[in-house]
């Protein structure tokens, strides 16, 4: 049964911090590599969320230990100091753990809408890689769907919102004329995308240099927004010049270090990655504040109350997908016994005293196909009600077709010998 086999294992920001979040977090090519030996496994529905707040992977496995031991083996951390600090659920409480993750309710920052985006390129990422199944794509559009659902219907996504949001919130707090300092931003990818529009929708920010590995992509967004872009080997140099460097990347350790900033004056750094992509000796600097996603997150935010004041209208929400859910599971169970009747129906069709009566009758081929799918459709009715076990309407099933296409009164005027159906049904026993 795949819900009893779904699993989810990960650590977050409840029991760990940032330093210890980043030993597990996973890059690109740690993922793909993981996908492969998932697949080397047999294991074939999987996919892993990497942020800056989490790592967890979820995956329909024979144990929790399996995707444990897939997790730490592409990443640096250990895996017994991994097993002391994460969490494991399974079944029904991973499914709704999911939704929660999804929906932003399990988020550092309550409402987070930046997650579902993530969870979102996670799983597009495993299905690229064939590693998504029927059950586990189903699950997570309907994920998706309760998401979408709780932010239309709800304030639980109103105000400071996300840890690029929370950046712009800590700037407006600690530093004045904002418009007129010098930015440099260094990744970007969704994170450092929404970071450098709000920097400008929300504080007016001009004079911002974008820094990518990628420079095609810097430039793609620098032409979006006019923005400058310069090359990731100026880094140093362009970082020592502004006043304010944001660094947004999925970098596996600091790119930005004391020795770089060589300039006198005031300076802001802001380390939005997981592992940390600036060194923490930066703060030995003169005149320096370094702040990190986990800093953020503690950030004072008057809509706090108000977000948690709509976890109950979210909860009823994700209630109702939930049930959507398990009613389509409860479907997909019955596929295999709907498929056996069907079969056998079109089996009846073709056997030759079937068709040769059904001639008699003058019954064409539409309405012998009609009544085929009426009566899959009442069977589908009756599973879904639960109102018989599978093998007493799968019987029911045959004995009402056969009694519908009045064989048996045909079958005994043509003296064909076959038993008289309506005198008395078919035994009512699962096979």
């Amino acid at each position: 049964m795949e819900i009893e086999q779904f699993h989810i294992v990960g650590i977050n920001y409840k029991k760990t911090d940032t330093s210890i979040r980043g030993q597990f977090a996973l890059n690109t090519q740690g993922y793909a590599n993981l996908l492969i030996k998932a697949q080397g496994l047999g294991i074939n529905s999987l996919f892993v969320l990497s942020t800056c707040n989490r790592t967890e992977i979820y995956g329909i496995v024979p144990s929790v230990e399996l995707l444990t031991e897939l997790l730490c083996s592409e990443t640096q951390g250990d895996i017994n100091t991994f097993k002391s600090l994460a969490y494991h659920k399974s079944g029904r409480q991973a499914i709704e753990h999911y939704f929660h993750v999804a929906c932003g309710l399990d988020s550092q920052i309550l409402g987070d809408y930046e997650i579902v985006g993530q969870i979102k390129q996670a799983v597009k990422f495993a299905k690229a890689h064939n590693c998504i199944n029927a059950f586990l794509e189903r699950l997570s559009n309907t994920a998706f769907q309760t998401s979408k659902a709780i932010k239309n219907q709800t304030e639980l996504s109103g105000g400071t919102v996300s840890v690029a949001f929370a950046a712009i919130q800590f700037l407006r707090l600690h530093l004045s004329d904002i418009s007129q300092k010098k930015f440099v931003l260094v990744g970007t990818g969704k994170i450092g995308h929404n970071t450098c529009k709000n920097l400008i929708d929300y504080l007016g920010a001009k004079d911002i240099t974008l820094i990518n590995r990628s420079q095609q992509k810097a430039e793609v967004i620098a032409k979006e927004l006019g923005l400058k872009t310069r090359p990731f080997e100026q880094l140093k140099s362009a970082a020592d010049a502004a006043d304010i460097v944001i660094v947004a990347t999925n970098a596996p350790q600091p790119i930005l270090f004391k020795e770089d900033l060589q300039s006198a004056g005031k300076k802001v750094l802001i380390d939005l990655s997981v592992p940390r992509n600036i060194d923490l000796l930066v703060k030995n600097r003169p005149q320096t504040i370094l702040v990190n996603v986990d800093d953020l997150s503690k950030l004072a935010d008057a809509t706090l109350k108000t977000r948690q004041g709509e976890i109950p209208k979210a909860l009823t929400i994700i209630d109702a997908y939930l049930a959507e859910f398990t009613q389509w599971y409860q479907m997909r169970k019955n596929v295999p016994i709907i498929r056996a009747a069907k079969q056998s129906l079109l089996d009846i069709h073709h056997c030759s005293w079937f068709q040769s009566l059904q001639a008699q009758q003058c019954v064409n081929p539409q309405q012998q196909e009609d009544a085929i799918k009426t009566a899959i459709k009442n069977l589908a009715i009756k599973m879904r009600s639960q109102e018989q076990t599978p093998g007493c309407a799968y019987i029911e099933t045959l004995h009402d077709y056969l009694n519908n296409t009045a064989i048996q009164g045909h079958a005994l005027e043509n003296g064909q010998g076959h038993p008289k159906m309506d005198s008395e049904p078919l035994s009512a026993e699962p096979h």
